[in-house]
């Protein structure tokens, strides 16, 4: 979740009132006679824990609005899971890319088209962004079934990779007495089930669990460590062999690219809506 502007956290305020070695290379190109039919191209779905886990450093372009632009050359793409189909995702593969499923895992989106499907009783506070409120995570009766079918939908689609959005609720208000340990028993059930679904899974900001997730989970996905002095903090991913996906949105470049660079973060500047604009470190 991308931190609220002072503005716009004023305003939600007043409305309240076993895995493979890494792999920081592109997704191997399939045989030329390999088509977007929708069909998984030949080693889509690895098996036996072998699901791919991007290393240290690699370069990615991260949108989740607009037309997609598929011409960015970078060999990790992390796109909406639910906005584009297995068409797509088969033609960044046979462009060499991986590609990483975005989805909301800790907040209810009332767009969705399974928006119907969860009950009011696990539905909380908002959370900064339009049409999103924080769920119950503990509530896991509830949610594994929904979860699963979001994740069997990526895993339908081809991806490689799951980017679990607003897994931090419990430092949030979300409406519910969320604890530290729900958080960890949430996201290990998220971890798990990409798992089980062949696909590598990123922890999305949630620092200060790192130590105990740190085995859960291939990659780090965060938002402004580097506006909020907490690169270091990613630091274990980095000396596990794990890469760390990192976007500031109100800093220049010159203000934090040198650390990326010694910090070996895979580091871009982009703007709220994360649309097709970028700024590489």
């Amino acid at each position: 979740m991308r931190r609220p502007t002072a503005l716009l956290s004023l305003l939600v305020l007043l409305l309240a009132g076993c895995s493979a070695a890494p792999d920081d290379g592109p997704r191997p190109r399939p045989p030329a006679t390999a088509g977007r039919s929708g069909s998984e191209p030949p080693g889509a779905r690895p098996t036996g824990g072998a699901w791919w886990r991007p290393a240290p450093g690699v370069d990615w372009q991260w949108q989740l609005s607009g037309r997609l632009d598929t011409s960015v050359d970078v060999p990790v793409y992390d796109i909406d899971g639910f906005d584009h189909d297995a068409e797509t995702v088969a033609g960044l593969h046979d462009d060499g890319r991986r590609v990483i499923c975005y989805l909301s895992t800790g907040a209810w989106e009332d767009w969705r088209p399974d928006a119907g499907k969860f009950p009011a009783s696990v539905i909380g506070g908002g959370n900064g962004w339009k049409g999103e409120r924080w769920l119950d995570i503990r509530r896991t009766d509830v949610l594994e079934p929904l979860l699963a079918a979001r994740l069997d939908m990526c895993r339908a689609k081809g991806f490689d990779a799951v980017e679990p959005d607003n897994m931090d609720g419990y430092r949030n208000t979300t409406g519910f007495p969320l604890e530290a340990a729900d958080q960890l028993r949430y996201n290990r059930l998220v971890a798990r089930l990409a798992h089980e679904r062949g696909m590598a899974v990123g922890l999305k900001n949630d620092l200060d669990q790192i130590p105990a997730l740190l085995g859960d989970f291939d990659f780090a996905v965060n938002e402004q460590c580097a506006q909020y002095d907490e690169c270091a903090r990613l630091t274990p991913f980095i000396e596990a062999g794990k890469a760390v996906f990192h976007v500031e949105y109100e800093l220049p470049t010159s203000d934090f690219c040198a650390d990326s660079r010694r910090l070996k973060l895979s580091s871009l500047r982009k703007k709220y809506e994360l649309g097709v604009w970028r700024q590489a470190c």
